[in-house]
């Protein structure tokens, strides 16, 4: 979700935003990506710079130079043009981040533009694309600089500011459509490519009219929580909640359809998630697997202090020595440590990570089709867990490993030295035994003729 707020435009920018003064931006490079970086990328402690190229176009920030408080970041479009803008310093790298893949620029609260369509701010993560999910704003208009220009607009009365005498936290101190006047004269002067028919400002959309903004009570119910917990959440930054789209009044706006995606993302977050199979009864509010073992544990450890008289003689003062207290923790973890297969299925595990080697093993055939490499390459978190299973339940690890062994060869035509090897290597890279501990295990349980 961007949240990130810029505090001026750069004078040579293509698509202003409203609202904010222009600066005047002659010291930096804004046609050269590469020249943008080398403003600040490592010149003098506290200053950066980065460029990047996109599939159209290309991306840089870079620190000023002149005020190490703020830093520059641009998008260019080879059709769209160019957003130069001027941010707190510690902003400008992350809205370089936020503008990677298809927003050209964001409005209004995190509404983003891709050249053709408007989006309404990203909130809700569809993980299975590993991206926020795209959601159109209904019936949406730019506005261009074209549109907003008239008879009205003083370009005389208009402002650019140089960059030493900017206030970030003082309001315009002129008329932004005289700014815009005067933006537009200055840029009439250098003959900008960018007629201003296509210089994007802003957008106009039925969710962003006044009437149809909802303030902070309208937007907690929304969400389903308090108007006081929403006003410390935006007071203490949490709750991940979107920036306003309006303020009206000194009071915070924002658009419906906003406000109900923020509900829907609130809805998948992790607490929201594990509540769903929390027990109410339950005094620690546990997801119901734990709270299970929870039960048994403290069952057990009742039983075993109270319930045998030779252990509770221990809770008189007398017996509560350190090392009788050691002994007690010692045999509790022992308790514990044998009771594993309850806590967790380790046979089912078992069975769980045969099948992703497999899968391991059927993604190296595809990238390794001529098996020039010798073993196939194992993902580390898979790795770790092999490295787990054998380290917990030897004995459970060994038959996986000969049913793998036997199901790889007959069903995928790998031979057993290439699994072999496979194995050996992950658990060399992301396994937590010894060397020696680790061939041993290996040399005996894998195939007689594949232990070496």
């Amino acid at each position: 979700m961007h949240t990130f707020r810029p505090v001026a435009n750069g004078i040579r920018t293509d698509h202003p935003v409203p609202g904010i003064p222009f600066v005047d931006d002659a010291h930096i490079p804004v046609q050269d990506p590469r020249a943008v970086e080398a403003v600040g990328r490592g010149v003098a402690e506290g200053m950066w710079g980065r460029w990047d190229e996109q599939d159209e176009g290309w991306l840089a920030f870079t620190t000023d130079p002149l005020r190490h408080d703020l830093g520059w970041a641009l998008r260019h479009h080879p059709d769209h043009g160019t957003t130069v803008l001027l941010y707190r310093h510690d902003d400008a790298s992350a809205v370089h981040m936020d503008w990677w893949g298809r927003p050209l620029l964001y409005r209004s609260g995190g509404y983003w533009w891709d050249g053709t369509t408007w989006y309404r701010p990203g909130q809700v993560y569809d993980a299975a694309s590993e991206a926020y999910d795209h959601r159109p704003a209904r019936a949406a208009v730019t506005v261009t600089a074209a549109d907003l220009l008239d008879d009205s607009a003083d370009a005389a009365a208009g402002r650019l500011l140089k960059i030493t005498n900017l206030d970030p936290q003082a309001a315009p101190a002129t008329r932004f459509s005289d700014d815009l006047a005067l933006w537009a004269s200055l840029r009439a002067q250098r003959g900008a490519a960018t007629p201003l028919a296509a210089c994007v400002v802003t957008l106009s959309a039925p969710e962003l009219a006044a009437d149809h903004l909802v303030g902070i009570p309208e937007m907690a119910r929304i969400g389903g929580i308090g108007a006081s917990t929403l006003r410390s959440y935006i007071a203490r930054g949490e709750g991940d909640v979107p920036p306003e789209q309006s303020v009206v009044h000194g009071r915070s706006m924002w658009a419906r359809p906003v406000a109900a995606d923020w509900a829907e993302q609130r809805q998948r977050s992790p607490e929201t998630v594990t509540a769903t199979v929390a027990e109410a009864e339950d005094t620690f509010s546990l997801p119901v697997g734990q709270a299970d073992l929870r039960r048994r544990l403290a069952k057990m450890f009742f039983s075993w202090l109270w319930e045998r008289p030779e252990r509770r003689k221990r809770w008189a003062l007398r017996h509560r020595t350190e090392p009788a207290v050691a002994q007690v923790a010692d045999e509790l973890g022992w308790n514990v440590a044998v009771s594993l297969d309850r806590i967790i299925p380790t046979g089912d595990l078992a069975t769980t990570l045969r099948y992703a080697l497999l899968g391991e093993f059927a993604r190296g055939r595809r990238t390794d089709p001529e098996g020039a490499m010798g073993f196939h390459g194992i993902t580390p978190a898979i790795a770790k867990t092999l490295d787990w299973l054998v380290r917990h339940d030897p004995s459970r690890a060994q038959h996986m490993i000969g049913e793998l062994v036997g199901q790889a060869e007959r069903e995928m035509e790998i031979p057993r030295a290439v699994t072999a090897r496979s194995l050996r290597t992950a658990l060399s890279l992301d396994g937590k035994l010894t060397e020696a501990a680790r061939n041993d295990y290996l040399d005996r349980v894998l195939p007689p003729s594949e232990t070496s």
